[in-house]
């Protein structure tokens, strides 16, 4: 759709995905798409996704629009206006994949709801992101991340029922648009079979709830205050060191042994009373007070050198040292992109490594209606 555009990449290239979503589900859930090679369009409304307007304290863009978009051109379109809404139209005949995340009802009022494009584009993937579905008796209420944890148990989880917490991150809307990035390519390859589109549905409730699975088991006479926590407790966990806190995993026998070992705790790895995990998280009290004064004589770093491959461990760590960290480095995470606001800054990259159709290099979230003259002419009539 733009003779300068380099030549396409990735298992996706040569699909056209059309977003109109904002905040964060839908939109990165087109950026996966576009990881992968689609050309994604993101179309806003004359005052943009609101996600550019929250709080930042990168000064010239909000650092979530920055991570979210990225890899895709950037239309500015207000549906409102007919011919405004003709020229999405336009786009719609010739594209794969329209994403939006509007209440229930506005597209139908806009004219571009799945029955009213289907017509236009019989060969349309028309995913919708809702907070909780298309049916029932919520499905007209705006859903957000964290309300959809406080309702789905998963605050309660993290803290307790009665003292839930917030797990910060925005974990629901990723998860999401994970989902979303799977559900359009299924949908894609069931039309390569078909030649025909479909509607695919994706909501943050599904998602919150997916994410539970292990969680979400209830057998037949269980009492309704089973434990759920997939924790193993006792020695798997945090702990603190003599400068900075690391999370160990020793689960397996294996493991298990090495960490007692190397923390001169050989006498509890031959102890019967702790030969298993149940065992060992049934006895932390015992346990963890003497792992822990053995772990006062190193810092988390240098455990993490001791510990090697043997003993399954991280050291916690901020997010600005993933920038520098060289695993990330060797593994290509970390992009170097130019934004015409916001300067040059570093931010993540390829989620998915293809060995043959390697995906292209992404390119900076758009600003606010970049390509509107690219694609309608510098004096098109209608725009906001």
């Amino acid at each position: 759709m733009n003779p300068s555009s380099p030549p396409p990449h990735g298992p996706l290239a040569g699909i056209t995905v059309l977003d109109l979503s904002a905040y964060i589900a839908g939109p990165y859930g087109a950026t996966l798409l576009a990881d992968q090679g689609a050309q994604v369009i993101k179309i806003e409304p004359p005052d943009g996704d609101n996600l550019r307007k929250y709080p930042s304290t990168l000064a010239a863009e909000s650092r979530a629009f920055l991570g979210v978009n990225r890899g895709k051109r950037g239309l500015m379109l207000d549906l409102k206006d007919a011919r405004d809404r003709d020229r999405l139209l336009a786009l719609v005949r010739d594209a794969d994949v329209l994403v939006h995340n509007f209440r229930p009802g506005v597209a139908p009022r806009l004219g571009i709801s799945y029955a009213q494009l289907e017509p236009l584009n019989p060969r349309l993937i028309y995913c919708t992101v809702t907070g909780y579905g298309e049916r029932g008796p919520m499905a007209a209420k705006a859903g957000y991340d964290q309300v959809l944890q406080s309702m789905t148990g998963i605050c309660a989880m993290q803290g307790s029922a009665e003292a839930p917490q917030i797990v910060y991150g925005s974990v629901v809307d990723y998860y999401a648009a994970a989902l979303l990035a799977a559900g359009v390519a299924s949908a894609l390859y069931e039309r390569a079979r078909s030649g025909r589109g479909q509607e695919v549905g994706i909501s943050l409730l599904r998602a919150a709830l997916a994410m539970q699975s292990a969680r979400l088991v209830w057998a037949d006479g269980e009492p309704r205050e089973v434990s759920r926590d997939m924790r193993s407790g006792g020695v798997t966990g945090l702990h603190p060191t003599r400068a900075g806190h690391l999370y160990l995993s020793a689960n397996t026998p294996h493991f298990w042994r090495a960490l007692c070992e190397k923390t001169g705790l050989a006498e509890l790895a031959a102890d019967p009373r702790y030969d298993s995990v149940r065992k060992r998280a049934a006895a932390a009290g015992e346990i963890v007070p003497r792992l822990r004064a053995a772990l006062a004589q190193r810092t988390a770093l240098e455990w993490e050198a001791v510990f090697g491959d043997e003993v399954p461990c991280a050291a916690a760590r901020t997010v600005e040292d993933m920038f520098e960290h060289p695993q990330v480095a060797a593994e290509g995470l970390i992009g170097t992109y130019a934004h015409p606001v916001a300067g040059r800054y570093r931010g993540f990259t390829a989620p998915i490594d293809f060995g043959r159709t390697r995906a292209p290099a992404p390119c900076a979230a758009p600003t606010l209606g970049q390509d509107n003259d690219a694609m309608f002419g510098p004096d098109a009539p209608g725009r906001g």
